[in-house]
């Protein structure tokens, strides 16, 4: 199928009226999987973006911030940064099972605040990201189904909905989203650490589909550690606590290539830092996860300079 995508409609234009660079709680530990590791509050993690010249965040995983869709857009503007949007795990395959509930929700949340962006990540409906089950033909037809509807239902409220290829979901290695680029016109959320830890090559898919590309995460991946998670040899959450993730421009993805292309293609979205961190042993001494940030913010500030 043909994108009827257009990039721009994604919220930030190169022009310097909007930031383009932005946070996400889970570089901080802040995740909705049960028993991830220690979750920090709002207020720390805020203000540390904010400290480190971010002007943007994600909302992160439910919980982390107000649930009324009016009293988080104020914490964050209390905090001066914009909202983008965020991250929505949702039921996307079974026909018993209607997402446009949970999806109208987040929409709510992201006309209050001004965000732009609804990343639907498709799935399993477990807890965790350390299994999946295969699709059959006829739940492929209707998780592509309900790409598209979602994408036409945020359309008409003025937000741009992409499908996030990741680790322990429905949509997760190159012949997933091949089948999603193919039998779909929604866009995507190229997530450069995700798609090297499925096995995947992220630059491959931005440089073969620059149009598709609707939102970026940006993660730098040891490419070790990452052969183990394809492999088989170690769990994903695993691999996560052991230093899967590194700091953009110390790892083995090319983002220097995947950056250019995609402001060459004229890509005017988003560049989150979103490192997943696990914070195990409670609430981190010194200044914590806002080292890692600041090293990616430096690096990305480059590369778009």
């Amino acid at each position: 199928m043909m994108s009827d995508v257009s990039l721009s409609t994604s919220p930030s234009p190169r022009s310097g009226a909007r930031p383009r660079i932005a946070g996400a709680p889970i570089s901080w530990g802040v995740c909705e999987v049960p028993g991830w590791g220690h979750q920090l509050p709002a207020h720390r993690v805020l203000s540390e973006m904010r400290s480190l010249g971010l002007e943007a965040t994600e909302f992160g995983p439910d919980g982390f911030l107000p649930g009324d869709p009016h009293e988080k857009a104020a914490l964050l503007a209390d905090h001066g940064l914009a909202a983008v949007g965020g991250f929505l795990p949702v039921v996307l395959h079974d026909p018993a099972h209607d997402p446009v509930a949970e999806v109208d929700a987040f929409a709510d949340a992201c006309v209050a605040a001004g965000a732009g962006v609804v990343v639907l990540a498709a799935v399993t409906g477990s807890d965790g990201y350390d299994a999946r089950p295969e699709l059959s033909a006829a739940q492929w037809r209707t998780l592509l189904s309900n790409l598209d509807a979602l994408s036409a239902r945020l359309a008409g409220r003025g937000l741009l909905g992409v499908v996030h290829p990741h680790i322990g979901t429905l949509v997760e290695s190159d012949a997933d989203v091949r089948r999603v680029l193919e039998g779909s016109g929604i866009a995507l959320c190229v997530d450069t650490g995700h798609l090297v830890a499925a096995g995947a090559d992220p630059v491959a898919i931005t440089l073969a589909h620059p149009d598709r590309v609707g939102h970026v995460h940006l993660k730098d991946v040891d490419a070790a550690q990452a052969a183990r998670v394809v492999g088989g040899q170690v769990a994903f959450s695993a691999a996560v606590a052991e230093g899967l993730w590194k700091p953009l421009g110390e790892g083995s993805v090319d983002l220097t290539a995947m950056v250019a292309a995609l402001e060459r293609a004229g890509y005017r979205g988003w560049y989150v830092l979103e490192q997943d961190l696990m914070l195990k042993d409670g609430p981190p001494q010194g200044e914590g996860p806002a080292a890692e940030v600041r090293r990616c913010l430096s690096w990305l500030r480059g590369a778009l300079a």
